[in-house]
């Protein structure tokens, strides 16, 4: 592990950023503590069924109540720069009006601690957490909702803009949509499938006005979308199999970054767009492509896409992450996604294919030549971790699969974008990994474990597992073998 480490820590870049990634309603918890307001996501989860074995986020992490222990492992660990997100609903309980004291004095602390310890902050406005007055008057069907994200981006960049590093505006539009508003895996729950094609675009303008609010604020931080990022490869030389990818590529990835970095949607959806009155003005897709800081490229797997409505046997957990097949085997549907062969997957079922980091990149770098510089602002994997315990009681958790996960991941994407790489025109920043705990993974509840940390869900104990010590190790070789100063975690200028 220590050679593969500084092997790593060589490969580096001067002034990559390495730092780890959560969001507020996977770890934090205290949902009904300070004077924070419910979100969407509090009553999908309370509903039978919605979660794995029914699992609930009230408690989470408790991460409300330690975060000052949090950053202290992060502390050191000796990561860069730490992406959290802001609870909309702790901060601006109803999506619009009054703030609430106690939410943003929690972020403050967050944030003052963070600097303190060397620790650049990446604020996330938006993942997922929608106020449920919002989600209660449509939610992303609604376009008054992007309006609201705009007015909490100003009240964000009052609070925050003098020290926040880097700002993503929304996190993973994709997944909000296609698993929120067109299949009802997540919250809100509702399953419009092709009539949900509002929630793209209202999403994406909520992303220009947030940018626009803090542009006119003067924020020194960086300023950037994420969006999840899938390579679609079609299942055999079978030209229906090349069309199905087509059509996912266009789905999954095109459908996001078109309009934020070409000014447009795909030609597919403009030529479809009498079938659900979708016509955006021209003032909405200036929003929407306003030049960026950076992007954020959030990736995990690959996708195998087949001619045909298929099995109906796409694992639950790739279901939620890439949204099915659009459609599933019952529906008709004219292709599917199906597994890789042979290959090694994680507990969700995804594939783990390293070499498939590059042909994102290339992919990226290709379809958008003014490509501003790139975070991998997510990646990382579950696994079952094994627990075992020493001649002392003390816990251990060996796993190693995660620790060559991300080895592999990291070396493709910095091997990718260097001279003579697939995607060496991409100014690659840094990559985050997720997550910094195990936590709340959404639908998966507590099952699907992507930390760096194990989290007791009884006491809490946080208990580090060979991928912290790993990844401790590759930035404390990085930082013998660089200047004395730190990559990537100085505080943004006043």
């Amino acid at each position: 592990m220590n050679a593969s480490a500084k092997g790593l820590a060589a490969l580096l870049p001067p002034r990559f950023t390495l730092g780890v990634a959560t969001a507020a309603f996977q770890i934090e918890g205290a949902l009904d503590e300070d004077g924070r307001g419910p979100s969407g996501w509090d009553v999908f989860a309370a509903k039978p069924g919605s979660i794995v074995e029914d699992h609930s986020p009230a408690i989470a992490c408790d991460h409300y109540h330690r975060m000052p222990e949090d950053v202290a492992l992060m502390k050191e660990l000796g990561i860069d720069s730490y992406r959290f997100s802001l609870s909309w609903s702790r901060v601006q309980p109803g999506g619009s009006g009054p703030v609430n004291p106690a939410g943003l004095a929690f972020y403050d602390r967050l944030i003052d601690l963070l600097l303190a310890n060397g620790i650049a902050p990446m604020a996330t406005l938006y993942h997922w957490d929608t106020p449920l007055e919002l989600d209660d008057a449509g939610g992303w069907m609604n376009r008054d909702t992007a309006y609201r994200l705009g007015d909490f981006a100003a009240i964000a960049a009052a609070a925050y803009g003098d020290r926040v590093s880097r700002w993503v505006t929304v996190n993973e539009p994709a997944t909000v949509s296609t698993n929120g508003y067109m299949l009802g895996l997540h919250a809100p729950g509702e399953a419009l499938m092709l009539k949900a094609l509002p929630s793209v675009h209202h999403q994406l303008l909520g992303h220009g006005l947030a940018l626009q609010a803090l542009r006119a604020a003067k924020v020194p931080g960086e300023i950037g979308i994420t969006n999840v990022y899938s390579p679609m490869v079609p299942a055999s030389i079978n030209p229906l199999d090349k069309i199905g990818a087509g059509l996912m590529d266009m789905a999954q990835n095109r459908l996001y970054a078109d309009p934020v970095l070409l000014g447009k949607y795909p030609d597919a959806v403009r030529t479809a767009a009498f079938f659900s009155s979708f016509d955006p003005s021209s003032e909405d897709m200036a929003l929407i492509s306003q030049p960026l800081d950076f992007y954020g490229l959030n990736y995990y797997m690959p996708t195998r896409v087949a001619a045909g409505p298929g099995d109906g046997a796409v694992p639950k957990g790739m279901a939620e992450a890439m949204g099915d097949d659009l459609g599933g085997s019952a529906s008709g549907s004219p292709f599917h996604i199906t597994s890789f062969p042979d290959t090694e997957t994680t507990a969700y079922g995804w594939p783990i294919k390293p070499e498939y980091m590059g042909v994102a990149l290339a992919e990226m770098a290709r379809r958008y030549p003014d490509l501003p510089p790139v975070y991998i602002t997510e990646g990382g994997a579950s696994f079952e971790d094994l627990e075992i315990r020493d001649p002392e009681g003390r816990l251990i958790i060996p796993d190693e699969r995660r620790v060559r996960y991300l080895a592999d991941h990291i070396a493709a994407a910095i091997e990718a974008t260097s001279p003579g790489g697939a995607a060496e025109s991409i100014d690659l920043r840094g990559y985050y990994v997720w997550s910094l705990m195990d936590n709340f993974e959404w639908s998966g509840g507590f099952k699907q474990q992507f930390g760096l940390l194990h989290v007791d869900s009884g006491t809490q104990t946080r208990t580090k597992k060979a991928s912290y010590y790993w990844l401790q190790e590759v930035l404390s070789a990085r930082n013998r073998a660089a200047s004395p100063a730190v990559p990537g975690a100085e505080a943004v200028p006043a």
